[in-house]
C-alpha cells in the first residue's frame, strides 16, 4: 500500500527548516553580529540567482525580438538592484570593531570567491579567465564558469537585435554611431530607445552598488588587504571604473558635443 503523500505546507515548499539551518557561525561563542553578516551574504546569493534568472530570460526575449517582454523582465531586475543596493545599510549597522571580532575567522574565504557573481559578470560580457583563480580547479563553479564564458550573453543578444534591424554593430565605433542614430531620432526608434534606457540603467546601477559596497568595505576595514589574500579596497577601487556596456556610456559624449 502506497503511502499518503504529505500535505504541502509553507515549510515544506519553501524548505525553510533547511534555510534556518543553513547559518553556521564560526565564532565561539557566536558572536551576535556574525549571523547578520552570513544572512547578508546568503541573502546576496540568492538575488544573484534571480537576477541571473532573470538576465538568462532577457537573452532569450531579446534573441526572440520581444522587447515588451525584455522590458518587464528589466523592470523586475532593476528592482531587486535597488533591494541588494539598501541591504548594505543593514550590514552597516555592525561596528569595525563588531566585525574584528570574528573577521579573522573568515579566512580563507573571500568574497571574490562568489561564483555567481562572477557568472553575472559574464552573462554581461565581462568575463575573464583570471576570474578563475579564485576558485578550485576541479569544482563545480569553475565548471559553471566555463559554461557561462561560453554562452550569449546579453550584450551579445542587444547587438543581434540591433544588427536584425539594419544597425552597424561590428565595432565599438559602429556601435556608437548605432546608439547615435536612435538616440537622435527615438520617436521613429522608440522601442530601442526604451532598451537601451534599460541597458544603461542596468550599469549604472549596478556600478552604484558596487560603490556602496566598496564604501562600506574601507569604513568597516580601512585600506586593510581583505580576506582570502585579496587587496581589498585598492582593488575594489578599480572596479568603480568597469562598465558593461561602455559604448552606451560613450555614446553620450557625442550627444552632448
Amino acid at each position: 500500500m502506497v503511502a499518503p503523500m504529505a500535505k504541502l505546507t509553507y515549510g515544506s515548499y519553501l524548505r525553510v527548516d533547511d534555510l534556518l539551518s543553513l547559518q553556521h557561525p564560526q565564532s565561539d561563542p557566536p558572536h551576535h553580529d556574525e549571523l547578520l553578516f552570513i544572512v547578508i551574504h546568503q541573502a546576496y546569493e540568492l538575488w544573484f540567482r534571480q537576477l541571473l534568472h532573470e538576465l538568462e530570460a532577457v537573452t532569450r526575449s531579446l534573441a526572440a525580438d520581444d522587447l515588451l517582454r525584455t522590458g518587464k523582465h528589466f523592470k523586475r531586475i532593476h528592482a531587486i538592484q535597488r533591494l541588494i543596493d539598501q541591504q548594505v545599510d543593514i550590514l552597516e549597522t555592525m561596528t569595525p570593531q563588531e566585525f574584528n571580532q570574528f573577521r579573522a575567522l573568515l579566512e580563507p574565504a573571500s568574497g571574490f570567491q562568489s561564483a555567481q557573481f562572477r557568472e553575472l559578470e559574464f552573462l554581461c560580457g565581462a568575463g575573464r579567465t583570471t576570474h578563475f583563480d579564485f576558485l578550485e580547479p576541479t569544482s563545480e563553479e569553475r565548471g559553471r564558469l566555463e559554461r557561462r564564458l561560453s554562452e550569449p550573453n546579453v550584450y551579445d543578444a542587444l547587438k543581434g537585435v540591433l544588427r536584425r534591424r539594419g544597425f552597424a554593430v561590428e565595432t565599438p565605433e559602429e556601435l556608437t554611431a548605432s546608439y547615435k542614430a536612435i538616440y537622435q531620432n527615438p520617436e521613429r526608434h522608440y522601442d530601442l530607445y526604451l532598451l537601451l534606457e534599460d541597458f544603461i540603467e542596468f550599469d549604472e546601477r549596478f556600478l552604484l552598488w558596487r560603490g556602496r559596497h566598496v564604501r562600506m568595505v574601507e569604513r568597516m576595514i580601512g585600506m586593510k588587504h581583505g580576506t582570502g589574500g585579496s587587496l581589498g579596497v585598492n582593488y575594489l577601487e578599480k572596479t568603480l571604473a568597469k562598465k558593461f556596456f561602455p559604448e552606451l556610456w560613450a555614446v553620450r559624449t557625442e550627444l552632448t558635443s
